[in-house]
């Protein structure tokens, strides 16, 4: 699309949007009676203000029958609770139902998918993974390697961009399994980097790993709700995100795990709690684990029901929108936020690939010098971004709340600043 930097043609795409409708569903934070323009979807999502009517749904639930709310109204109980994002996550992860379950946090759900995909023998016991990725998934990998005994000096093999690189190429990464080989046992990585933006081919990812005989995870944490996924078709072995970024489900919110159908039979090791146990019997209290048909049954513990109940109020926007909706809006809108800071005379390098289908939602900006003066500026301009040390500011135009005019304002605010000469 040929785009123009003025505030009536960011109108029209407005008014052409087939998706505006949903702005009007959240909640738009507020500073000195000022809608925000708020671009950090990526770090925290907005609230949906249909979230207020499910937890009093819950919170009435508690109030009139206690303890009784796990077995009474039917679809409602609490008992079956999972159940009711099921649907909704397998629209928007490309999955089988039976795949997925929300559950848990994040880097909890990333440590039981490795105790029960990441098997080393003494041939076979490297995990290959991205250099610098999310800190709390190096954390998890070091950790989980240790309380195996494994060195991760001598078992974890990072891939770097090259030199003078930002983002990584595909052909290191693929090269990178085939040199591992049959030192491989697991391929475990961001699907989407939280620092550059950066989309990885999943699909060509899990195919190379698997034809070397190794198992393959993504943790979707920036990438669920941002880009369509096709995990079942693609054969990823197992997957785990959190939940309160694109999928608006809350600080903290309800993370989900995703494990492929050719994994639900057979006898995968796993950590068990009494909520993953097979649910008719459940109250046997039986010695003797017997899990829950498919992703079901790497549940722990009792689920948080108040925090399901925002899950359930986001998951439905997100999967009533359509991945492939959302997809084609954040195409132009990170277009046009790349349009409008190129033509603002900002000294700015852009670390997200230029290429729209390399990329979600997200920028990340490099501006040197006067980065952080210029995110200071724009926080008090009423911009809600992203300041990453040591130099990175990331903005994420998200397609279910943010506008192109909004897009438009942010270059105007930042024009004002350069024009200003606030950042030499």
């Amino acid at each position: 699309m040929h785009f123009e930097n003025t505030r009536s043609f960011a109108r029209q795409l407005d008014q052409q949007d087939p998706l505006r409708a949903f702005r009007e569903k959240f909640h738009i934070p507020e500073q000195n009676g000022k809608p925000l323009i708020y671009f950090c979807g990526n770090s925290l999502g907005l609230q949906p203000k249909s979230v207020r009517e499910h937890l009093d749904r819950e919170l009435a639930i508690w109030q009139q029958h206690g303890v009784e709310g796990w077995f009474e109204g039917g679809d409602n109980a609490w008992y079956t609770i999972h159940r009711r994002c099921k649907e909704p996550l397998a629209q928007i992860v490309g999955a089988q139902p039976s795949e997925v379950c929300p559950m848990n946090n994040l880097t909890v759900n990333m440590h039981l998918m490795l105790t029960s995909f990441y098997r080393p023998t003494a041939q076979r016991y490297q995990i290959l993974t991205i250099g610098g990725d999310f800190p709390s998934d190096q954390y998890a990998l070091e950790t989980h390697l240790r309380s195996r005994g494994i060195d991760p000096a001598e078992a974890l093999v990072e891939v770097s961009p090259q030199a003078g690189e930002y983002t990584w190429r595909m052909e290191d990464i693929l090269a990178a399994i085939d040199e591992e080989g049959e030192r491989l046992a697991l391929v475990m990585m961001s699907g989407l980097h939280y620092y550059t933006g950066q989309v990885f081919d999943m699909e060509a990812i899990a195919q190379k790993a698997q034809a070397q005989g190794a198992r393959c995870g993504f943790d979707l944490a920036h990438a669920v709700g941002n880009i369509p996924l096709q995990l079942h078709h693609w054969g990823v072995d197992f997957a785990f995100w959190c939940s309160y970024k694109y999928l608006n489900s809350g600080p903290g919110g309800v993370s989900g795990i995703f494990v492929h159908q050719k994994h639900h039979t057979g006898n995968l090791p796993r950590l068990a709690g009494w909520w993953g146990y097979e649910q008719e019997r459940r109250f046997d209290m039986t010695k003797g684990f017997v899990p829950m048909a498919g992703a079901d049954g790497w549940q722990l513990s009792t689920p948080t029901v108040l925090a399901m109940a925002v899950h359930e109020a986001a998951v439905a926007l997100t999967a009533e929108a359509g991945m492939e909706a959302l997809r084609q809006k954040s195409r132009l809108l990170t277009g046009y936020l790349e349009f409008v800071l190129r033509a603002s005379g900002l000294p700015l390098e852009i670390m997200t690939p230029a290429d729209p289908e390399a990329r979600g939602c997200q920028l990340s900006l490099l501006v040197r010098p006067g980065g952080k003066q210029l995110f200071e500026n724009l926080t008090s301009a009423g911009v809600i971004g992203d300041w990453r040390e040591p130099d990175c500011i990331r903005l994420a135009p998200t397609p279910l709340y943010n506008t192109f005019e909004e897009v438009w304002k942010v270059g105007e605010i930042i024009v004002r600043f350069v024009n200003d000469e606030t950042l030499v």
